[in-house]
């Protein structure tokens, strides 16, 4: 007896008035329906078609600082909190506002504990422990202006990736990839790469931050290890060839596709998809990661060595994955939580990113690459402007008031600074971006209008950008 899921039965089923509804229904939808169609095609995907001129994104790089790098020593620079260094922060700041922390401590203002810098034609202030992101400040938007409702670190992480801070939302890259589908036939079209410095031990980034959620699982990132085997078990069992290996996928996806037929369940059409997939990546993946065919100079711009398995290195394989189609590139470096010891750790993660951040940039434009990509850097949330005291050193506590982060490339204007925080970088007060202007902004940017992008899921249209409302960053865009 043959088995039908529900979604099957209703399907095969829709006759008489209600197919006449639903053709009724179906002629005034938008052509992205993504409860209908199940996945999108890359022919109907764009939603809010590009004037003529207009530069957009076909791909996306998240370089994300896991852990909240501090804005107050990198990116905002306040006289003012300097001046007022070991002071008690005034209580019209932070009377009755949300603290991690430090509620019902002892509020000392912390000045910023490195000196800035001005780089570019317009004389941007940036830190001096970015000094190769400074020389690059012209193709860069500053925005100083972002906020986030989340002030612990996985709830946050999670906000910043899917747009809620409740486990079980697809990730930005599984709905990009969802909507856009990739150019790559031999790689997955959502990549993930995960770097440490050496030095502590930082919080673990689960791979629920790349999950792809209620939609189907063949959205969800891969992650791809930067050091041994990229993909676990990629090699072939000893004693089994290529052509017995692709036999044996071809055999079991007949079969699969065979029950599919009766039961039209998306985690099997995903099964077959993903088992082709696995067999392509045997023969693409460790191409993929061989820099050994960099030249010696690309390997000296990014400050990385064959093998090391650094921040630097995945930045040279997010270039090399965005030439071969990827569609979304999320780089995670850890170890930015910094409570304290903030005058010793901070320099070392800066410089572990620094080089290779401005190097990606470069080699992007050498490559005609940089006027169709969009380069997101960013944290999870902000640092406060009050201090942190742990084991006898000094460093800030999360924040979700005031956070800052860059965005470059395709559709966006460089050389920009982008809204201001209060004098004492505690709350955003100019331009207030949010993490939903953000995820709309990007949509834009990739030709998709985030008010109509939805997937149909416990019967509402749910989507990236949520309900609450949000709005395309559209100072920002060239």
């Amino acid at each position: 007896m043959n088995e039908l899921t529900r979604r099957a039965f209703l399907g095969k089923t829709s006759q008489g008035l209600g197919a006449l509804a639903l053709a009724s229904l179906e002629a005034k939808a938008s052509p992205l329906t993504p409860a209908r169609r199940g996945e999108l095609k890359e022919s109907d995907s764009y939603l809010s078609p590009r004037s003529a001129g207009v530069r957009g994104a076909k791909r996306v790089i998240w370089l994300t600082m896991a852990g909240g790098p501090s804005q107050l020593e990198l990116f905002d620079p306040k006289p003012k909190l300097a001046q007022l260094h070991g002071q008690p922060m005034p209580e019209s700041f932070t009377k009755g506002q949300q603290l991690a922390q430090l509620q019902g401590q002892k509020l000392l203002c912390f000045g910023p504990q490195f000196p800035f810098a001005k780089y570019g034609k317009h004389q941007t202030e940036l830190s001096t422990l970015l000094p190769h992101t400074g020389a690059m400040i012209d193709d860069i938007c500053l925005i100083r202006s972002m906020t986030t409702d989340a002030i612990n670190h996985d709830p946050a992480h999670m906000f910043m990736n899917t747009g809620s801070q409740i486990a079980g939302r697809p990730s930005m890259g599984a709905w990009v990839t969802y909507g856009l589908g990739s150019a790559a036939k031999d790689l997955p079209g959502f990549v993930v790469l995960v770097s440490t410095g050496p030095g502590r031990s930082p919080q673990p980034i689960a791979a629920r931050q790349w999950s792809s959620g209620f939609l189907p699982s063949k959205f969800q990132g891969v992650q791809l290890r930067s050091k041994g085997d990229p993909v676990l078990y990629l090699a072939s069992p000893k004693g089994v060839t290529q052509e017995q290996q692709g036999a044996d996928i071809a055999a079991i996806s007949s079969l699969n596709a065979h029950h599919n037929s009766f039961v039209e369940d998306p985690e099997i059409a995903t099964r077959i998809a993903q088992y082709e997939l696995a067999y392509q990546m045997q023969m693409s993946v460790p191409g993929l990661m061989d820099l050994s065919q960099e030249k010696p100079e690309t390997l000296e711009s990014y400050g990385c060595q064959l093998g090391d398995g650094s921040f630097a290195s995945n930045c040279l394989l997010a270039r090399r994955l965005a030439e071969r189609g990827v569609r979304f590139i999320q780089l995670y470096h850890r170890d930015w939580d910094h409570h304290s010891q903030l005058r010793e750790e901070l320099p070392l993660r800066a410089k572990e990113v620094d080089q290779a951040c401005a190097a990606l940039i470069k080699d992007l434009k050498q490559r005609g690459l940089f006027d169709d990509t969009l380069i997101v850097w960013s944290g999870e949330f902000g640092r406060t402007p009050m201090s942190q005291s742990n084991k006898g050193t000094t460093g800030r506590d999360h924040h979700n008031k005031a956070m800052s982060l860059w965005v470059a490339g395709a559709g966006v204007q460089g050389g920009l600074v982008y809204g201001a925080t209060d004098e004492l970088g505690y709350a955003a007060q100019e331009n207030v971006a949010t993490v939903h202007d953000l995820h709309a902004t990007m949509l834009h940017l990739l030709g998709i209008d985030h008010s109509a992008f939805t997937y149909k899921f416990q019967g509402l249209d749910a989507k990236l950008t949520g309900v609450e409302g949000a709005t395309v960053l559209k100072g920002i865009l060239s």
